[in-house]
């Protein structure tokens, strides 16, 4: 409790003197006159590259907390909130991370900006987060819920975006929808190009349809049917949309990192009684928690294979040109190998 209460009072104190500097004038902040996108995670950054295309060096496309910062743990800083205020287009993912979006929202200077709230747009696919078998609860802190209801009852209102899984982006099919949507504001924001941006996102679309049908042709050649996770697990929209079933230590969001004994235990069995090659982890994992799993099995042989949640990027994964697609590629083949897809 006293965590969550500290977090607020240092984002308060943040946006006081953000703001303050702004009003003095003691924060210069260079105008390129471009349009100008911001964006919080990668994956809708990478989106925003590919619609914009030919046009991607006249936009500024920004994305916030480059330096690899977990969406989870991320506060803007006072340039975030300055950078934030002026834009044309702020895209976030709307979901309990995103608890600062509103009052830095509600301090921008332009009022025409076009805000596009992810899970608002998905709102018809959005899942629940799962306690599966085994998976060690979260356990909220003391006054926890009601602050969370505070900040929901300050969301679109018929979201109750604590419900729900935030981890939208990790689905072929959500990243379309989102793209028709940033396709519609850069339209709208920079009509003289918008077919320019249509026919981009045309393209990259295709694109996005056919990296899903070889996920689907994979799982159809499966020799199983369920991956066991020895780490966190924020893959639900993924895995819901190929009828992959999982077993897991932690939920999408949870903060622990250390397993109860009766979970390395159930997760062990499974890895034994599935016989399943591999154990997967997500990237950042130390891999401790998936070793302790594999060294209380009795069966031997299986790999640690990690999948890539897309959670942070620092600017060295973007100057080296990692991408969405490329990304969700490379978690296609660990997906092949952990269910022994021909």
């Amino acid at each position: 409790m006293m965590k969550r209460i500290f977090k607020k009072l240092s984002f308060i104190l943040v946006l006081v003197f953000a703001l303050g500097l702004t009003s003095c004038g003691k924060l210069p902040v260079a105008d390129s006159g471009k349009i100008k996108i911001v964006c919080t995670t990668f994956a809708q950054y990478d989106w925003v590259r590919e619609i914009a295309g030919e046009r991607a060096d006249e936009l500024e496309i920004i994305l916030l907390g480059n330096g690899g910062i977990d969406l989870h743990s991320y506060q803007p800083t006072a340039d975030d909130i300055v950078t934030i205020s002026d834009c044309d287009v702020f895209i976030y993912i709307g979901g309990v991370s995103d608890g600062w979006v509103e009052s830095t929202l509600e301090q921008a200077t332009n009022e025409d900006m076009i805000v596009i709230n992810m899970m608002i747009v998905l709102e018809d696919r959005l899942r629940e987060e799962e306690i599966v078998e085994g998976m060690e609860a979260h356990h909220h802190e003391e006054g926890e819920e009601q602050e969370e209801h505070n900040e929901e009852e300050h969301q679109e209102e018929h979201i109750n975006v604590a419900e729900y899984d935030e981890h939208v982006w990790l689905s072929l099919t959500n990243a379309g929808l989102v793209c028709d949507a940033i396709t519609e504001a850069l339209s709208s924001v920079d009509k003289d190009n918008s077919s320019v941006y249509e026919a981009n996102n045309k393209a990259y679309q295709d694109k996005l349809m056919a990296l899903d049908t070889e996920y689907k042709n994979a799982v159809a050649t499966a020799k199983y049917d369920t991956l066991i996770f020895g780490d966190r697990f924020p893959f639900i929209y993924m895995l819901k949309d190929y009828g992959i079933n999982y077993y897991a230590a932690f939920t999408g969001c949870s903060s622990e990192s250390e397993a109860s004994f009766e979970t390395v235990a159930f997760l062990a069995e499974k890895v034994d009684e599935l016989e399943v090659p591999a154990i997967i982890v997500v990237d950042g994992s130390t891999e401790d928690l998936a070793n302790t799993i594999l060294e209380s099995a009795k069966s031997t042989g299986q790999e640690i294979l990690i999948l890539d949640s897309l959670q942070s990027m620092s600017s060295a994964d973007i100057e080296a040109g990692k991408t969405y697609l490329g990304t969700m590629e490379e978690n296609l083949v660990v997906i092949k190998t952990a269910l022994g897809c021909e």
